[in-house]
């Protein structure tokens, strides 16, 4: 097909019918369409928007360009969970064992890094051998008999949202809602599960600034996974700083396996219990909110969430180690301290500055092309809002390449400057938005 038309339509604001969408996706799938092509109309679409129906016909025709899988013979109910994008967001990597565990089947079709936010499959893939392109048949095993497989788009399974979305992270177009709908719905649709919870990102170190622009995402996600009778639930997070105290692959996945011990930042734990049990109680396993966040506090302390994470990872080739040893993870060949300069309170730095101080590490991508350094990261020594003395370490930064450590480190001591006076305390959960319509969490929420 020739896509000129459809550029020229979009940019002139006219929606597109369902013929012209599906022709679109066909040719991103089956490659005809040239990449300059596509990201002109990625272009328009970000500035112009789509209306419901093309929203809901893109998200099908994504759905569509590859596999659809059926989990309808699985005892298990199916749920899966997806974030927006964060700094620090490694939480994928906890409610996944942690709801397979207690019950439900999550086949979690992952993402990599987009912008200055890390990605799941990036973060997974930190771990010695592990592998998450997995065929049909193992996704199938795995999910039956672990309840639990993490995989990327492949061949088989939204093929067209892979190019899309690597395109999307390239050409400035990542902030817009029919192509974060499309692109979220899209992959979840392939991957069957039938209830989903979106974790939606607020903040500066989030694609929605405010919970105003956020609320609109969420609704647009909601009513599109339900043009597709999908139960869907939206949990709006706050995202100002980073969530944790670990950004980059390999440090993320040390920090959630930390959690699946027990232990960990109670950010992270919190935020992986409430979602935690939102999949839970979606996927009917409990009667409320409450009774699955019990039964989910109990299985992170017991340790059968760690021991299904690492039956996961092996099952996918993953080799990890004990805590003692670093969980077996890469070793980073470079390390700088950052230490505070005077005394103060350790201010919550912006979480997309330090998303990009992480990208120049080599965490993430700045093109389609480039690879990631497993070790590359920041680790944080203290809490936001600590009193701390001069002197004392307050991150460490690590990676391969040394002139980027040290780059990275000097930026990051700017943004650690003491304050004389604690950040202002930010509840974890913003919102939320479900069978009950949206409401904002009151205010002592975790």
């Amino acid at each position: 097909m020739s896509l000129l038309p459809l550029i020229l339509a979009k940019r002139d604001g006219r929606a597109l019918d369902a013929a012209q969408i599906r022709g679109f996706v066909d040719g991103v799938a089956g490659g005809s369409l040239p990449d300059y092509q596509i990201s002109a109309f990625l272009m328009a679409v970000f500035f112009r928007g789509m209306d419901r129906e093309e929203t809901v016909t893109l998200t099908r025709a994504v759905a569509e360009s590859g596999a659809v899988l059926d989990w309808s013979d699985l005892a298990a109910p199916t749920v899966d969970k997806h974030s927006t994008g964060g700094v620090g967001d490694k939480l994928s990597l906890v409610v996944a064992p942690l709801t397979a565990v207690l019950g439900a089947a999550v086949p979690m079709l992952s993402g990599r890094g987009l912008g200055f936010t890390g990605g799941t499959l990036d973060k997974l893939e930190a771990i010695p051998g592990l592998r998450t392109r997995l065929d049909r048949g193992a996704f199938a095993d795995q999910l039956a008999s672990l309840g639990c497989a993490f995989v990327g788009q492949s061949e088989d399974l939204a093929p067209a949202d892979r190019r899309l979305y690597a395109l999307r992270d390239v050409t400035g177009t990542i902030e817009s809602t029919p192509l974060i709908v499309s692109s979220i719905l899209g992959k979840k649709l392939a991957a069957g599960p039938h209830s989903l919870v979106i974790d939606l990102k607020v903040g500066r170190g989030a694609f929605m600034p405010d919970l105003a622009a956020a609320e609109a995402l969420g609704r647009a996600l909601r009513d599109t996974a339900a043009a597709f009778d999908r139960r869907c639930s939206v949990i709006f997070t706050a995202m100002d700083a980073p969530l944790g105290r670990a950004v980059g692959n390999g440090p993320e996945v040390a920090e959630a396996l930390d959690v699946l011990a027990g232990g960990g930042p109670t950010a992270v734990r919190d935020l992986s219990l409430e979602l935690a049990a939102e999949m839970l109680r979606l996927a009917g396993r409990f009667p409320d909110r409450a009774a699955a966040r019990d039964a989910a506090t109990v299985a992170l302390d017991d340790g059968r969430a760690l021991a299904r994470f690492r039956e996961v990872a092996a099952a996918q080739g993953g080799r990890l180690g004990e805590a003692a040893a670093g969980w077996g993870l890469p070793e980073p060949a470079h390390r700088r301290a950052v230490t505070s300069t005077a005394a103060g309170h350790l201010p919550a730095p912006d979480a997309g500055r330090v998303g990009w101080l992480a990208v120049a590490l080599g965490a993430g991508r700045r093109t389609a092309e480039d690879g990631v350094d497993p070790t590359a990261g920041i680790r944080f020594s203290r809490d936001w809002g600590e009193r701390v003395a001069a002197g004392e370490e307050l991150a460490v930064v690590e990676g391969a390449d040394a002139a980027c450590v040290e780059r990275a480190a000097e930026g990051l001591a700017r943004l650690l400057a003491p304050a004389p006076e604690p950040p202002a305390a930010r509840p974890l959960v913003l919102a939320r938005l479900d069978e009950d319509g949206f409401r904002p969490e009151p205010p002592g929420a975790p």
